[in-house]
């Protein structure tokens, strides 16, 4: 074993250094994700998780991998450049998701340098798998968040008159007979659409079938969030109207975001399952 460790470093010293050098000089941009993924109420909590997923996804290839011949691209080093190149615009202006971004440019180039297009096919899903461990900037979040709230208290306002209970929804506020419900910016579902789109993602990549219906269940991810979101403010709303509204404080309020997550993932699976049998 130490002689193959020994043996692995000499073969690809030039690709190891270079992958240090990158890590330290990124360590301001890292910095800035891991900040974005430990803080209160983020969106980026699974950040974390997400490069030892694409260890994994990598690891699984290894016996392709080791069948297929070392190449070099000609695109990889223009693809390097660029990618050093955004960084440092990155930097200087302190947009840090263009210098996270660039990181996967930069590794890309390396890849594609030091092994060539064949390797550089097998090796894209998990590199791409990496964006999502980088965060987006605040104003675009605060964006979305504000969207996604409002389209979930509209389907849920829909739903709640549906199942009997009267509710008017004006903004992100669902008034109803003897309370009104505010859908906050972490009801809105960003955080449960992040996570599920990863992990569509993932099902697509493992999905034995053509790239439409991969492309079809990666999308089936957004609808799936939004209206197991939607059903989650519907349970609250439904609680607080007939029971009162310090029901749905604190353990009842996280204990349905983990409820619903596990619903949302519930479908996507029986989707993927109902898609490898057409």
């Amino acid at each position: 074993m130490m002689l193959y460790s020994k043996t692995f470093i000499k073969s690809h010293a030039k690709e190891i250094l270079i992958i240090i050098l990158m890590i330290t000089a990124s360590l301001p941009t890292i910095s800035w994700m891991t900040d974005r993924w430990f803080a209160a109420n983020s969106y980026y909590s699974h950040g974390i998780l997400v490069p030892f997923v694409t260890f994994f996804l990598i690891y699984k290839k290894r016996y392709t991998l080791k069948e297929l011949p070392i190449e070099s691209s000609p695109w990889g080093i223009s693809l390097f450049i660029y990618g050093i190149i955004l960084y440092w615009l990155g930097a200087i202006l302190h947009v840090y998701f263009s210098s996270g971004f660039s990181m996967l440019l930069i590794t890309a180039g390396i890849i594609l340098h030091f092994y060539g297009e064949k390797i550089f096919k097998v090796l894209l899903f998990p590199l791409l798998f990496l964006i999502f461990m980088i965060p987006l900037p605040l104003l675009v979040v605060a964006s979305i968040c504000f969207k996604l709230k409002i389209i979930a208290a509209q389907l849920a306002t829909y739903i709640l008159n549906i199942i009997g209970l009267q509710a008017v929804q004006y903004s992100s506020i669902i008034e109803m007979r003897h309370c009104d419900v505010l859908v906050e910016d972490s009801c809105g579902g960003l955080r449960s659409l992040i996570s599920l789109t990863a992990l569509a993602s993932i099902f697509a990549y493992q999905l034995k079938a053509n790239l439409p219906r991969k492309i079809l269940l990666f999308l089936s991810a957004f609808p799936i969030a939004t209206f197991t979101n939607a059903c989650r403010i519907v349970f609250l709303a439904s609680i607080s109207e007939i029971f009162g509204t310090n029901y749905i404080q604190g353990t009842l309020h996280n204990i349905s975001g983990y409820m619903v997550f596990a619903f949302a993932f519930f479908i996507l699976y029986a989707i993927k399952k109902l898609i490898e049998k057409k």
